[in-house]
Parts: C-alpha cells; structure tokens; sequence
C-alpha cells in the first residue's frame, strides 16, 4: 500500500516559498554584517575589507558607557525577573487546580498580549507619580521596567521545564523524610536548573534588545546601547552603527544558541 502520510515538505511550491522567507529573513542581516567591514564610510557601496568600525566603537567613550549600562540593566532585570518568574511557576504549577489560575497564568503573561507601546506608556506614567514623590532619578527605573517586561519570558521556559519534571522525585523525597525545602533544594532545584538558566538568558537577551520601554522611561544621561544607536542613525547611518549592531547579534545568537542547547529535550 501506498505511503499517504501528510507531509508538509511535500506540497508543491513550499521549497520556493521556504527558501524565499529565508532570504527575505536573513537576507538584510548578512548585508549588515557584510558592511560592518566595509572600509568606506558608505552602508550601500562596498569600498574594501576594513576593521576600523569595530575599532572606532571600541574607542567610543559613548559606546562603553552606554554598552556598561546595559549590561547592568541586563543583568540586574534578569535576576530579578527569573527570581519572580520561578517563584510563580512553582505557584501556579507545584499544587492543586484553584479558581483563579487561569487569571493569576493571564496577569503574568500580559505583556507579551499587550503592545509593548501600551506598557511603556503606563510606566511613563507610574514612574512619574514615583519620580516626583522621591524624588529619585537612577537606574532604578528602568531595572524595574525591563523586570517586570522580562519576567513572562522568564516564566514560560520554568512553567514548561516544572510541567515535564516527574512529580514522583519530590513525593519520593518527602517519604524521606525531606522537609519542602530540602526537597525543594535538594530535588526540585538541581532538575529545575536549566530551565532557569534559559529563562535567565531569554530575559537577559530581551531587556539587552529593549528600546521602546527604554525611551519613555529613562531619564537624560541613561542611554542604554540600543537606544543610542537610535539616536546615532537619526543624526547619520554610520558604518560604526552596524559595526555594534554585529555584536549585539554575535552576542544574542550565542545566548540562544546556549538556550536552546540547555531547553532540548535528550532520549
């Protein structure tokens, strides 16, 4: 008998369709790459193999700063949106079916289904109640913008991670005589880990990348990289603009290149 299983890859037309996506997807970020090296100040006319942008960059006073603060946003908004992203897991996942979880699953994944214009403005507003009560202007603000943005990306790799997990480790544990949190530092933690570790990570990506949240809520002299590249191409589009663009990229594919490694599932 004849094989009818459905195969996607067979209809007709889908390896022109596949291979046009492809290109029409990467085909803008190999020219970016591509000109990073350009000799040349042009980002359209090929004018020789040069390493001067990366070096240019590197020499950038306005680029270390804005690189050094980003990566401290980064970081401080990764802790901070994995920490509140695995506590939650554990409470919508780790205990019985209750009214509400389906709300409780919905509040924490609201900015992903919310226009990112729409979160930004509210902490506009919000920080700005904050701001003129305390009078306070630093970095505090846009640690806990990109925490509370980041934390659903954090929350879902955690939730998927907690919900292929074998319960029967924890109820085995707890025989033991394991108090829950020996249980849970012992057992749940270790299993848990990677999940975590990615979550860490696709949070670190998505706040280092962040610009719209980023521009209403920071105050002057709090530039972050992506957004003073924003503000560099709306002067002039520099070759040194895809020159940092290059390693933001190099960065990012090698953090999710490490999550997708760490949230595989092996035999």
């Amino acid at each position: 008998m004849a094989d009818r299983s459905f195969e996607v890859a067979r209809l007709p037309g889908f390896a022109t369709i596949a291979i046009t996506a492809f290109v029409i997807l990467y085909l803008p970020i190999i020219t970016l790459v591509a000109f990073s090296f350009n000799a040349g100040k042009s980002v359209a006319v090929w004018e020789g193999f040069s390493l001067h942008w990366y070096a240019d960059a590197w020499a950038n006073d306005d680029v270390k700063s804005a690189t050094v603060r980003s990566l401290i946003i980064a970081v401080s908004a990764s802790a901070i949106a994995t920490t509140v992203a695995t506590m939650a897991a554990l409470g919508t996942t780790r205990r019985r079916q209750f009214k509400g979880q389906t709300f409780i699953y919905v509040a924490i994944n609201q900015p992903l289904m919310v226009p990112e214009i729409v979160t930004a403005v509210a902490l506009l507003i919000f920080f700005g109640i904050v701001k003129t009560w305390t009078g306070y202007q630093g970095l505090g603000y846009l640690i806990a913008a990109h925490a509370a943005f980041c934390t659903p990306f954090a929350y879902l790799p955690i939730r998927a991670r907690l919900e292929g997990m074998d319960l029967s480790l924890e109820t085995a544990a707890a025989d033991l005589y394991a108090t829950p949190w020996q249980a849970f530092r012992r057992v749940t933690l270790p299993l848990l880990a990677p999940g975590i570790m990615a979550g860490a990570m696709l949070a670190f990506v998505i706040s280092l990348d962040d610009v719209v949240i980023t521009e209403f809520v920071k105050s002057g002299g709090q530039d972050t990289l992506p957004t003073y590249m924003l503000g560099q191409m709306r002067r002039a589009i520099s070759p040194e603009v895809n020159a940092i663009s290059t390693g933001l990229l190099a960065l990012t594919v090698i953090l999710l290149t490490a999550f997708f490694l760490l949230t595989r599932k092996k035999d």
